[in-house]
């Protein structure tokens, strides 16, 4: 059987023109980490946050000349990259808890065995959240959007992100009580 080779073929098989290339080139180096980062804080193991938001930066460009509103591209790569994150971890037959892996090296061992426990208790509490409280909480404290950016990116009013960080920290807070 013979194989057709793309640079044979008389039109490219992806083709979008020079301008939206460059659009979309420059919308990617204004959120160049985020799906990265969107990605790392569901799943929290590097190499498979690496692989959901390079498929996610794909998706993206494959998609992006049918994307109605570029103007809010971030937004869509945010939700995007939040949902193969989910479907990541849940594709998984058995997720193991992993902890920072970056930790002082000033810290004596049993420091550092007790830094790594409170932030496998404190990533304990963030994903026991529901969702939408999670999903507020990890733009705003770990990623370090602003409310109007995280606002913006779930296309809800800055009140509604207030109310789900508040709530959101109070029940981490609850959760965490007895670790003093």
């Amino acid at each position: 059987m013979t194989r057709i080779r793309a640079e044979y073929l008389p039109v490219p098989v992806v083709s979008l023109d020079a301008e939206l290339e460059r659009e979309f080139e420059s919308r990617l180096a204004e959120c160049s980490t985020l799906a990265f980062r969107v990605a790392f804080s569901v799943l929290r193991h590097r190499e498979d946050a690496e692989d959901v938001a390079q498929d996610a930066l794909v998706r993206a460009h494959r998609s992006f000349h049918k994307l109605r509103h570029r103007d809010r591209f971030q937004a869509w790569l945010v939700r995007t990259t939040w949902r193969l994150a989910l479907d990541h971890r849940r594709g998984e037959q058995r997720r193991l808890v992993r902890q920072f892996d970056h930790v002082c090296a000033s810290t004596t061992p049993d420091d550092t065995a007790e830094t790594r426990e409170r932030a496998g208790h404190l990533w304990e509490a963030i994903d026991a959240l529901p969702e939408k409280l999670r999903l507020a909480l990890v733009l705003s404290g770990i990623v370090g959007h602003d409310i109007a950016e995280v606002a913006r990116l779930l296309r809800l009013p800055e009140g509604t992100v207030k109310s789900r960080l508040f709530h959101a920290r109070r029940e981490i807070q609850e959760r965490l009580q007895w670790i003093r």
